[in-house]
């Protein structure tokens, strides 16, 4: 941050004491200037077209609908205001709210915990970063991010082979096994072998045909849909 640059935030939260709060905290730093304090994202919104702040720094959840407002507001910003910076404050420690915030490219974004706002020094951190163009993820889920590929590079399905996986991924589509032969171009009995290796990896080697088949499409279609722990 160049000396003597001052930055201009608009906060949004809808819960008005943690509002004063942070209003009194950023209050304290002569680089920062709060040039709006808002409650929901349509303000928060109007606030940006209006005083064009250099940073936004935004509850996840706000008014109308109480469900991912900030992660909007970033994707909306990086279209309409690409130079605004965003910090996304959140209780919530799921990484698929990091990803999500991160989806469109990791530049002048952060993501904090709430816990965070205490630690005076980490959320001005982040403010002056987003500003200079950098991103800042907190600490904690970069830990479950790390912690959920090991999980993956442990789990299952990561013993497979690429080509078990294509035969679990027709699998999973239904398919006979006289149908995945035509589509892979393998042998009847090549798919055979394919599929009782997958059975035995993912520990359905006792279950019926019919299940053993049902329950392999359900690991690997979970496995594919369901979001980062």
């Amino acid at each position: 941050m160049v000396l003597g640059v001052v930055i201009s935030v608009a906060l949004a939260e809808d819960s008005l004491i943690v509002r004063e709060g942070l209003q009194q905290l950023l209050a304290t730093e002569p680089d920062i200037a709060l040039v709006a304090s808002c409650g929901d994202l349509d303000s928060l919104l109007d606030a940006v077209e209006t005083h064009q702040p250099d940073v936004v720094l935004t509850d996840i959840r706000m008014p109308p609908t109480g469900t991912d407002e900030g992660i909007r507001a970033a994707t909306i910003l990086r279209d309409s205001h690409p130079q605004t910076g965003v910090v996304v404050l959140s209780q919530y420690g799921h990484p698929s709210y990091a990803l999500a915030l991160l989806e469109d490219g990791s530049d002048r974004r952060a993501y904090l915990l709430k816990q965070r706002v205490h630690e005076r020094e980490e959320l001005v951190r982040a403010i002056r970063s987003v500003a200079d163009g950098g991103s800042v993820i907190d600490p904690k889920i970069v830990e479950e991010l790390v912690a959920a590929r090991a999980r993956a590079e442990s789990s299952a399905l990561a013993e497979l082979t690429p080509r078990e996986r294509e035969v679990l991924a027709e699998i999973a589509q239904g398919k006979s096994n006289t149908a995945i032969a035509e589509s892979l171009v393998l042998t009847k009995r090549a798919v055979e072998k394919h599929i009782n290796s997958i059975f035995l990896k993912l520990n359905l080697s006792e279950a019926e045909d019919v299940s053993k088949r049902v329950k392999a499409a359900l690991v690997f279609l979970t496995a594919e849909n369901s979001p980062p722990k």
